[in-house]
């Protein structure tokens, strides 16, 4: 995810095509330009700012800039001298000054045009963009700068010759790319929430861009508290992006059940984190944003259903089906559920694993009226529980020790447990041959 910069620096190009500013005064016979009006300027002044204009050479243009800002310091040209530093600094690659030339254009307030104040604005912004590492303060300010980029893009003026479709399409990247940059910036000064907002006004345009999904996952997982559900949403759409390709989805998706994981407390059933991550991302492929019903449950829910949590309650809640279903079932996947009670409904044996189907009971008139399985148990390495006979009379009764690993909901209800064991008292006991007694021959007479 580290194409912002570059895709930055292309929206900037393309703004700065559609909203060029002069080098020149617009009146050079004594008057300089500006949003408040007509200033005057000397003509001493108007060839010094025209000589650093004309300057090709950096360094040169740089010396003459400083000697008109120290001999002219509340000239009107102004306008004309500082956007002359700021791109002479932005081509040197020196971003800080490119920013410090920015400001001071901005901080002109009405002695500036619209258009100029844009300019600096978008080089600023630009300028930001690529400086690695930037502190909390400089973050700070370019998050307020951009916003006010955002603001002043619907005063621009049109250009002349430029199509009213395409001036607003021109006007929409400007705005994607202001957004863009204050919610970076938001990030690195470590307002979370206001990266929050800025990514979700780039998503309202965008909606499919991988970079700011995945950073909008970010942003919602350092909000105080975080927004953790939410983050695992913008993750599951930077995952199912259609500008995303084969390598980044994949990338993102081993980082999305990471966190998935995480957030429930840790592995306990892998088919379920399968099930879970496979879920958030068919929803959010088709959905912006998470709708209220979506909720996936926390490490501190799943400790708490399992507080007091038993077979026969697992049973009671599956069956049931619904929310509490699902909070259930998330809970106990995984789970050892020691001497779970049945009566025998079928047996396969002869081989490892030996499988066996119960009907769950807990009364005698359970035990009396169950005719159907609903509970299915792998038995490795436990041959002997292959002998154990449904069609004995009375039926078998059984306690075994087995892993929750899946469930079948209704109509074709089953849960179906893994690792199992049945209980020692509980298997057939081998039938010990009667011995017959050897009798020894008379002692002969001595």
């Amino acid at each position: 995810m580290n194409a912002t910069c570059r895709m930055t620096s292309l929206a900037v190009l393309g703004a700065l095509c559609l909203f060029c500013i002069t080098g020149a005064p617009a009146m050079a016979q004594g008057t300089g330009g500006s949003a408040a009006g007509p200033q005057k300027y000397t003509m001493a002044e108007y060839k010094d700012q025209q000589a650093a204009a004309a300057e090709t050479n950096p360094a040169a243009q740089i010396k003459l800039l400083d000697d008109f800002v120290a001999k002219y310091p509340n000239s009107a040209l102004l306008n004309y001298i500082y956007p002359l530093y700021y791109k002479n600094y932005g081509t040197q690659k020196n971003f800080p000054k490119t920013i410090e030339y920015c400001d001071k254009l901005i901080a002109l307030g009405d002695k500036a045009s619209v258009s100029e104040k844009y300019e600096a604005l978008t080089i600023r912004a630009f300028a930001y963009d690529n400086i690695p590492n930037p502190d909390p303060q400089t973050a700070k300010a370019a998050h307020d700068a951009a916003l006010a980029g955002v603001k002043i893009v619907d005063s621009v003026p049109k250009p002349e010759g430029v199509d009213d479709a395409k001036f607003a399409e021109d006007k929409k990247r400007s705005i994607i790319f202001f957004y863009g940059t204050a919610a970076n910036a938001a990030l690195a000064a470590k307002d979370c929430a206001g990266a929050v907002e800025s990514y979700k006004a780039v998503l309202a345009m965008t909606p499919d861009d991988l970079t700011s999904n995945y950073s909008l996952g970010k942003a919602y997982g350092c909000t105080n508290p975080p927004q953790q559900v939410d983050s695992l949403w913008a993750y599951a759409r930077a995952a199912t992006s259609k500008n995303a390709t084969e390598t980044q989805s994949k990338s993102v998706k081993t980082y999305l059940r990471k966190l998935i994981v995480n957030f429930q407390g840790g592995t306990v059933c892998d088919a379920l984190s399968d099930a879970e991550m496979n879920e958030l991302l068919q929803l959010a492929s088709s959905s912006v944003d998470r709708p209220a019903s979506y909720k996936l449950p926390s490490s501190a829910d799943l400790d708490a259903a399992r507080k007091d949590m038993t077979i026969a309650s697992v049973f009671t809640d599956l069956k049931a089906g619904g929310d509490k279903a699902k909070l259930t079932w998330t809970a106990s996947c995984g789970l050892e559920f020691p001497d779970v009670p049945g009566k025998v409904i079928g047996v396969t044996g002869g081989a490892d694993p030996v499988v066996i189907k119960t009907a769950f009971v807990t009364t005698d008139a359970e035990f009396e009226a169950a005719t159907t399985a609903n509970m299915e148990f792998k038995i490795p390495s436990q041959p002997e529980a292959g002998k154990i006979n449904p069609k004995s009379d009375p039926p078998p009764f059984v306690h075994i020790t087995g892993t929750l690993t899946s469930y079948d909901p209704d109509p074709a209800f089953m849960i179906h447990l893994e690792k199992g064991k049945v209980s020692a008292d509980d298997l057939p006991k081998e039938k010990v041959p009667v011995k017959k007694p050897v009798r020894k021959p008379a002692a002969k007479p001595q």
